[in-house]
Parts: C-alpha cells; structure tokens; sequence
C-alpha cells in the first residue's frame, strides 16, 4: 500500500484523483476513501485541506457512477416481478421531494456501505441528478472532517484494517448479501400495502 501511495503521490492532486475513481469503481476490496485521502495527507502536510475533500468527493462520485452503471449489466439476470418491483421503488422516491439527494447524502455522510447504494441504483436504472449531488456534498464534508481529525484517528483505522483481511471481506460479503436481499423486497406491496414480502428468487441464468 505504501508504494502505491509514494507513486500517485508523485503526481499530487492527479494523481490522488484517478486513484480514487479506480478505487470507488470496485464494488470489493477496497479500503474507505477518507483513509487513502489522509494518508496522502500524512505523507505531505503541504496538501489543501478544503482541495483534497473536493478532490476526493469529485473522484469517489465519478467512481461509483461507473460502478452504478456497471451494476446495470445485472439488471438482465433479475426476473420480470423482482424487475416491476424495483421499477416501483425507484418512481416512488423519484416523486420524494429531496428522496434520492437525501440517500445519497446519509450515505456519504456515514459509514454506511455507498458501494451498495450505488449498486442498487444500477439495478434500478435510476436517472437523477440529485442522487449525485447528495453523494459529492456529502462525501465533500466528510473528507473535509475525518482528514482534519486525522492526525488522531489515521493511525488506529490503519492498523485495524492491516490486521483484519477478514473483517473487510466478511463486510465485503455482506454488502453483496444485502443487495440480494434488496433486490428481493417486493417493493409493490411494501409502498402500496405497508407488508414486507420478499419475491421468491430464482436461480439467475449466466
């Protein structure tokens, strides 16, 4: 990991960009954005502070818009009710005033998975600005605190994920779990009706 921070590092704030694009683009494996982004700022304190959160949320976003529109390929495997049952969820919180800015922003904000979030976007084929928009500006205030906090915070998360390999994929996993489940809600009855059903999943054909 270290030399893969000296080499980008080299090439400043570029670099630090497309490392982050590539990095939020992976669905897995991946270490959270704000630790790479303090690490860099660790090894040169001369960074910008406000330009590394703009820098950093700009690239997170491109990033999760490639996975998002990755996940779409998905869609084909997905059945005609779990398919209709989507399509439902993804128009009810398009008439939610603010509905898809303020996912996007909780996501961002938290330490929830965006990778999920951005994943079910793709199943769902959803088209709104706002979701991006709640994404940067979330992601643009988190980085802004976690690496101005780092100097205190950096050196126990890098330790905890240099010795729990399996804590990230078991975390991994479940992420990929989740959208499973998500994708088996049948989100007609759940907005309609109030009653979580689930659409009785079939094997996908590959």
């Amino acid at each position: 990991m270290e030399e893969i921070f000296e080499i980008f590092s080299k090439l400043s704030y570029l670099g630090i960009f497309f490392l982050l694009i590539a990095m939020n683009a992976s669905p897995i494996l991946m270490p959270p954005t704000w630790i790479v982004l303090s690490s860099f700022y660790a090894i040169d304190p001369a960074l910008n502070i406000p330009s590394l959160s703009i820098i950093g949320a700009t690239g997170a976003l491109i990033g999760r818009i490639i996975l998002m529109y990755i996940s779409r390929f998905f869609r084909r495997f997905i059945g005609t009710e779990r398919k209709s049952s989507l399509d439902t969820l993804a128009e009810y919180m398009k008439k939610k005033k603010y509905g898809y800015f303020s996912a996007s922003f909780i996501f961002a904000i938290t330490p929830l998975p965006s990778n999920l979030l951005f994943m079910a976007y793709g199943i769902m084929r959803v088209k709104n600005i706002s979701l991006f928009a709640g994404f940067w500006v979330g992601r643009a205030a988190a980085y802004y605190i976690m690496i101005s906090i780092s100097t205190v915070t950096l050196k126990p998360f890098l330790e905890l994920f240099d010795d729990s390999l399996v804590g990230i994929l078991v975390t991994d996993v479940s992420s990929l779990v989740m959208i499973v489940i998500f994708a088996c809600i049948n989100w007609n009855k759940l907005i309609t009706a109030k009653k979580l059903e689930f659409v009785k999943p079939k094997f996908w054909r590959l």
